[in-house]
Formats: structure tokens, C-alpha cells, sequence
């Protein structure tokens, strides 16, 4: 079975912002997700790169190494999965509009 975005982004779900006890995708840290398709796989046992783009919820995020790590850490656990690249950007910058519901609800934020 392939690999999709959606997956990806349910197993990123377990890094947690360790400020705020909130994950970093219904935070609306996470922008990109690609998975890319290795030739080195087999259609029977294919073999995927990931590659993230995330922000911050400021520049100077104290939990900015940790929370890289986690996305990487968390994506390699994905069986087939050969190498994680995350990508810190800053553009556009993370607002609390990009929270989902969960993440609102969760904060106290109506």
C-alpha cells in the first residue's frame, strides 16, 4: 500500500509542543509534506523520503531542536521509510489562525 501525505501526518501527530501539550500538526506548525518515492524500493516493498516543511510558533522557539527532532524521529518510525528532511521556515509566519478546532478547544481558545 502507498505511502500518503495523510499518514504521514497522523504519525506527526505524537510530537507534542512541549509548552503548550498541544501536536504540532493541529498547532498548524506543519506546511509541507511530500513523500517521495524511492527507486531503490520494489513495488512489493517500496522504499519513501519525506521531506517537511514546519514552522515555528516564533523565531526563537526554545523547543524549536526538539521539536525537529521529534518530526524526524516520529516519520522514521513509518515502516518503508528511508530518510526524513525537515525544513524550518519562517514564511508565512505561524498564527493562531492556523490552529485547528482540537488545538483551540484544547488552549482555551474561542
Amino acid at each position: 500500500m502507498p505511502l500518503h501525505e495523510d499518514h504521514v501526518r497522523e504519525q506527526l501527530k505524537k510530537v507534542i509542543d512541549p509548552e503548550l501539550f498541544v501536536n504540532i500538526v493541529d498547532l498548524g506548525l506543519i506546511y509541507v509534506v511530500d513523500v517521495v518515492t524511492r527507486d531503490d524500493g520494489t513495488e512489493d516493498q517500496p522504499k519513501y523520503d519525506i521531506k517537511i516543511e514546519m514552522t515555528m510558533t516564533s523565531p526563537m522557539c526554545p523547543a524549536g531542536p526538539q521539536l525537529v527532532a521529534g518530526c524526524k524521529s516520529a516519520s522514521m518510525e513509518i515502516e518503508s521509510v528511508e530518510d526524513v528532511e525537515v525544513k524550518v521556515v519562517m514564511d508565512p509566519p505561524w498564527t493562531q489562525d492556523m490552529m485547528t478546532d482540537d488545538a483551540r478547544d484544547q488552549l482555551g481558545i474561542f
